[in-house]
């Protein structure tokens, strides 16, 4: 069924959680906060932000978090406060910014979990927003794994030292800040949902697995559902509706007709192949969260 026909428990089993990360305590923390608000068993984070970051942090709850790792590789959006050791005009600070857009090689910095070797990352753009005097107020649309704060420590090599004063990340993927929730509104929708029946402002903050992933569709008949699920590919006859934008070996959201998640699939053709054949097999699963018996099977 669509989300908005789901019960409230059926929504807690599968969902993300859009938390405006404080500063302060650790991604895992936030994590484990949103687990005890909600009352679910399982919980967990997309993207890891340092404790002093704060800003967009995807939650997976219940089966969502086996699609953490989908949102992960998505690229981000961040606002950046730094110090710079001397001042730069504006044209300088631009041009600096230049120097650093397009490919570029970072080595983590210590303090991150994953191996210290350098790696080539993806910088989209960087923009001044604001300069007074030392300070210089800058956002940044990079690729995912980029270090905002290797990216202040390499400008400063530049600019007699630079200082990351305050990060904050103000998208993943598509998903923006507007859709964020403070955990204080999380804990009071609960709340609501719980003591008075009014489960409103809970469901304006649950945000489907689909929506949260935003990879195009492929929505399969009823028919061929269970099978699906069961492991076998999606073929041509089996599939209801199909979108644009599908590339051959990119991942796809599997779905019913009626906007249920099966899970997430890898294309073995474009959209514009769909398009053009009638039989062949279209994609195939790799991560099936609806539980197998949902829908009949057929064969």
């Amino acid at each position: 069924m669509s989300p908005s026909a789901q019960t409230l428990e059926q929504l807690l089993n599968c969902s993300f959680v859009v938390v405006d990360k404080p500063r302060g305590p650790s991604s895992h923390e936030v994590a484990a906060f949103v687990r005890k608000i909600l009352g679910v068993e399982k919980s967990g984070h997309s993207g890891t932000l340092d404790p002093q970051v704060s800003g967009v942090l995807p939650v997976g709850i219940g089966k969502a978090t086996r699609l953490l790792p989908y949102l992960t590789t998505k690229d981000k959006k961040y606002v950046c406060l730094m110090k710079t050791g001397r001042e730069m005009s504006g044209q300088e600070i631009k041009a600096l910014f230049k120097r650093f857009t397009g490919s570029i090689t970072q080595t983590p910095p210590k303090m991150s979990a994953v191996r210290k070797v350098a790696r080539q990352r993806k910088v989209f753009y960087i923009n001044l927003l604001q300069l007074q005097s030392t300070k210089v107020l800058f956002e940044v649309h990079c690729e995912a794994g980029t270090y905002v704060r290797v990216l202040v420590s390499d400008f400063g090599r530049f600019c007699n030292g630079a200082e990351m004063l305050e990060l904050r990340r103000t998208s993943v993927g598509n998903i923006p800040e507007s859709a964020c929730h403070s955990l204080q509104e999380l804990s009071d929708a609960m709340w609501l949902a719980r003591e008075k029946r009014d489960e409103s402002a809970i469901r304006k903050i649950l945000m489907p697995a689909s929506e949260a992933l935003s990879l195009p569709k492929i929505a399969v008949h009823g028919s061929a559902v269970e099978a699906v699920c069961a492991g076998s590919p999606a073929y041509r006859p089996g599939l209801s509706l199909f979108e644009g934008g599908i590339s051959e070996g990119k991942e796809v959201a599997l779905m019913t007709e009626i906007g249920e998640l099966i899970g997430v699939g890898k294309a073995l053709m474009s959209s514009d192949r769909i398009k053009n054949e009638k039989r062949g097999a279209v994609a195939t699963p790799l991560t099936i969260i609806m539980k197998r018996g949902t829908y009949p099977k057929k064969w």
